[in-house]
């Protein structure tokens, strides 16, 4: 048996096996500091109401920044038959200071005490995380900005389409991950209501100032239901939702990182301090790290789906399954900050091969589209356009040429239209630089949108060269 922490309702010791496997200290003595913070709020409030003597309120507050501080210095002592984070530190504000620490509860319950620190834990993740992600945005901006001028042939359903610039497809990465930060800022936002005060589910009958709480721990107001404070954690649902997202754009780059670096592709050099060997074939340098970020993105969809599973048929208010909350929720914080992190070292420190990838424009005829555009802007409608340079495809597929290595004549025996101005037309520089609108790849709108990036980053306090240098990459600006 063992021993209960609190319940004089009970007989009976709660039986060994189910003290175990309720206790939840092991991972919610994470929380320790948010918990920390609460309770000296909760306190003061209830000097300052006159529930609690001043003179305790400075005893329990005394207390409390003790503790916090052996937990910060590893000196806490977290005892599993006391269950969890909130009964360890009181029961050691017991020890401390008296039986007065038992005061320290007074108009709360564990219910809205957990979602308060669940909520400050979250929110400050939110942020770290987001801050994680502008250190990844710091390091595309630079080395888009050493990437202007190498062209690559952009890709549909993995054939070769058309030309563009690595700066533009980088930037491409970019724009996926600032909206994932955006995303957590979000969240962070949304949740940011404090439920303290809410009790079990109804309150409490103290006369207490839940926005005197609220103010002192940062929220921007108090939750309006207490039933709802206490039993919903869609707060979680929607920032690991932010964080799935954020994962399936990392493996989404991790994979074309895997595809460049293959002996097929040869677009980049991923640097040996994030590559690994083989145990059998020693000419081997695998993307490794690559690989586990792409992977680990199944680890992070998995808490969501966990998450929202665990909510679904809760009724209201509070239920022990909320416990279930806390794994799901750090290890999918946890596994995307290392992603982040393993993700900027690796393209920081990667080598990208301009050689081959401008080799790559000279096959796969991705300089049809050009063809038909030169048609259409002389007035062929371009789904006539379109089949004509289909026909062109195919004869310069069955002579083994490229379609600029086909004759006027072999031109203008599909449409009169041609002229010599056709061949400067397929230079796949001249193609990418007609693309000059807004979001296009011509050199000046990369250069102009690298430019907003920096700037952005650095309104959010980024110092993007920096940054960039600490991960590896060399700093260049585009002319």
């Amino acid at each position: 048996m063992a021993n209960r922490s609190w319940g004089g309702r009970f007989e009976r010791d709660l039986d060994k096996k189910a003290a175990q496997f309720s206790a939840s200290v092991d991972v919610d003595k994470r929380l320790a500091p948010q918990d920390i913070r609460g309770s000296i709020a909760h306190v003061r409030m209830l000097g300052e109401r006159g529930i609690i003597p001043a003179e305790e309120v400075r005893r329990i507050i005394r207390g409390l920044e003790a503790i916090g501080l052996e937990v910060e210095q590893g000196r806490f002592h977290w005892d599993s038959a006391k269950e969890d984070v909130h009964m360890n530190i009181e029961a050691a504000l017991i020890d401390k200071i008296g039986e007065v620490g038992g005061k320290l509860h007074t108009g709360r319950s564990r219910n809205d005490q957990v979602v308060t620190d669940m909520r400050l834990w979250t929110r400050e993740a939110c942020h770290f995380t987001g801050s994680r992600v502008a250190e990844l945005l710091a390091v595309l901006a630079v080395r888009s900005a050493g990437a202007i001028d190498i062209l690559l042939p952009g890709y549909t359903h993995l054939q070769r389409a058309q030309p563009i610039r690595l700066a533009h497809h980088l930037l491409a990465w970019c724009e996926m991950l600032e909206r994932d930060r955006d995303r957590l800022f979000d969240a962070a936002k949304r949740m940011n209501l404090s439920p303290l005060g809410s009790g079990a589910l109804a309150t409490t009958t103290y006369e207490i100032d839940r926005r005197a709480t609220a103010k002192e721990l940062g929220f921007d107001g108090i939750t309006r239901n207490s039933l709802d404070a206490v039993a919903d954690r869609d707060f979680l649902i929607e920032s690991v939702a932010a964080l799935v997202n954020c994962a399936v754009h990392m493996s989404r780059i991790s994979e074309e990182l895997v595809l460049w670096s293959s002996q097929e592709f040869g677009f980049i050099k991923m640097s040996d301090a994030f590559t690994t060997g083989s145990s059998m074939m020693p000419q081997k340098k695998n993307p490794d790290m690559a690989e586990l970020v792409r992977g680990k993105s199944g680890r992070v969809a998995g808490h969501l789906v966990a998450l929202i599973v665990l909510l679904k048929g809760l009724p209201l208010a509070y239920n022990r399954d909320l416990q279930e909350d806390k794994p799901a929720t750090f290890d999918a914080f946890d596994t995307v900050n290392a992603c982040l992190e393993i993700l900027a070292g690796s393209i920081a420190t990667a080598e990208f091969n301009s050689e081959r990838m401008r080799a790559a424009l000279a096959k796969g005829f991705i300089e049809a589209t050009e063809l038909a555009d030169y048609l259409a802007v002389r007035g062929v409608p371009f789904r006539k356009a379109h089949e004509i340079v289909g026909r062109l495809v195919r004869l310069a597929s069955k002579q083994g040429k490229h379609l600029s290595r086909l004759t006027l004549e072999e031109l203008r025996a599909e449409h009169e239209g041609f002229s010599t101005d056709v061949y400067r037309a397929l230079d796949p520089e001249t193609a990418v630089e007609r693309r000059r609108i807004a979001g296009g790849p011509a050199r000046a709108r990369v250069k102009k949108e690298i430019a907003a990036l920096r700037k952005r980053l650095q309104r959010s306090g980024i110092d993007v060269d920096r940054t960039a240098a600490r991960f590896g990459a060399k700093v260049s600006r585009p002319d």
